[in-house]
């Protein structure tokens, strides 16, 4: 008897089942293409490795700021491509490597649930059947297309994340439809490589959910770089490679490009591998889960963007641990008050916790503090004429840490520091007495704590 069968091999997945391996359970993984899954393979390294090679052209290309003369900086975009395959190969292999190493069956191919009986949960892969005392679903997302005249006749034209990862030559123009985090981090990458870029997004703002003012100050650094935002603009209709939208006074007018990007959102994937089988329960069209994540049906789990939740992938790697701790008898729960969110543009934004827009809309009492990144000496001297912003919320009554937001690099790699403050409700006192190391680009996080005073 398998212990735990996991169908889908992303963040989720593998993470689960190699926190299993580890503590001893006999594990079965089911994956229909690679290891790693949309993030590894389609989003989040790829997509992060082509944002880096902008990155380095970006500072090749101001390179005297910094007493570096560079001349005639050019870009090989075939060779971006290709170290972008390369890492994403090297890590599909790694992850095969923990697999091996903790025990973990992996079975590369469809998996099908037939169903549920006193002797376990029946599924079926490549012609033979598994019975497992306990499932994890963990089958993700997958990019949503909306219903818009003209997307079909349009062909490859349009692009979602997976296609726009895989072209071989560079747009000279590029049409994003959705300002979400997916669609500003391609408008970056292409921008840097100097593709006129155009942005249609249905909201006021870009990056919707996340810090409003910080959205703002990164749209407004974008439009100095020659991105075009066509904000509170719905698209009505694709002719070939034009997209004809309507603003928010009913006006219509278009933008046109070499490919139109579709970045509105993802949808869980809930058919095409039995799960009717089960009488699981759905929530809209995502599996409905507690926050153990547990499903209507018992020794059936579910993690990752299948929730429908919080669709990044190392929220799905914590709840796969949720699942695992639980299973081997360890009580845990999941929580969403300090997941860090992190847009990879340049300058990056991050945040955790409660943005101000949220605490309003809650009710939530709330104090505010904010400093220019400039206050951090490490900033000054990596940053040349960069700009940026630190935010923090403490709760008004007991001051602990409810929400940091940043703007400016390298914040992705500062934002955890964040994460464990509210996780633990720290309050400004117990801040204060946290040494930070100097010169940093973290200590902004210290010197707003301050700024309370």
């Amino acid at each position: 008897m398998i212990d735990l069968a996991i169908i889908g091999g992303g963040p989720g997945g593998y993470v689960a089942a190699e926190r299993a391996g580890a503590k001893g359970l006999n594990v079965i993984l089911f994956e229909k293409k690679e290891l790693g899954g949309v993030c590894l393979n389609e989003g989040c390294i790829p997509a992060k490795t082509l944002l880096y090679s902008a990155k380095v052209y970006d500072y090749a290309k101001h390179g005297d700021k910094y007493g570096i003369n560079v001349s005639d900086v050019t870009f090989d975009f075939g060779k971006m491509v290709a170290r972008k395959d390369k890492v994403v190969k090297k890590l599909v292999a790694g992850v095969g490597a923990k697999m091996k190493a903790h025990k973990v069956t992996v079975v590369n191919g469809e998996a099908q649930i037939k169903g549920r009986s006193p002797k376990g949960i029946e599924i079926t892969c490549n012609g033979e059947t598994f019975l497992a005392a306990n499932l994890l679903l963990c089958t993700g997302s997958e990019a949503f297309v909306p219903p818009i005249p003209g997307v079909q006749e349009a062909g490859d034209i349009i692009v979602t994340n997976r296609e726009i990862l895989s072209l071989k030559d560079r747009p000279k123009s590029l049409v994003v439809i959705g300002g979400g985090v997916i669609g500003m981090e391609f408008a970056s990458f292409y921008n840097s490589l100097g593709a006129e870029v155009t942005v249609v997004e249905m909201l006021p703002e870009i990056l919707g959910g996340l810090d409003a003012e910080i959205s703002k100050m990164l749209r407004d650094m974008y439009t100095k770089k020659g991105i075009k935002f066509n904000l509170s603009c719905k698209v009505t209709e694709i002719k070939g490679n034009e997209v004809i939208y309507v603003d928010r006074n009913g006006t219509q007018a278009s933008a046109k490009g070499d490919k139109i990007l579709m970045s509105v959102g993802r949808r869980a994937v809930t058919k095409g591998f039995g799960l009717e089988n089960l009488g699981v329960e759905l929530d809209g069209n995502a599996i409905k889960v507690d926050n153990k994540m547990r499903t209507n049906i018992p020794n059936v789990f579910a993690a990752g963007d299948v929730t429908g939740f919080s669709m990044l992938a190392h929220t799905a790697s914590r709840e796969g641990e949720v699942v695992v701790n639980n299973l081997t008898g360890r009580p845990d729960i999941m929580r969403y008050n300090a997941i860090p969110g992190v847009v990879y543009t340049n300058p990056e934004v991050a945040g955790a916790g409660l943005t101000e827009e949220q605490a309003k809309k809650e009710g939530i009492e709330y104090k505010i503090a904010k400093l220019p990144m400039a206050y951090a000496g490490r900033f000054i001297a990596e940053n040349e004429g960069g700009s940026g912003i630190c935010k923090v919320l403490v709760g008004a009554e007991h001051g602990e840490v409810i929400g940091v937001h940043m703007l400016g690099n390298p914040c992705s790699e500062i934002i955890y520091g964040a994460c464990m403050a509210i996780e633990q409700e720290m309050t400004l006192k117990e801040m204060e007495e946290v040494v930070f190391p100097h010169p940093t680009v973290s200590e902004i996080f210290k010197e707003t704590i301050f700024a309370f005073h």
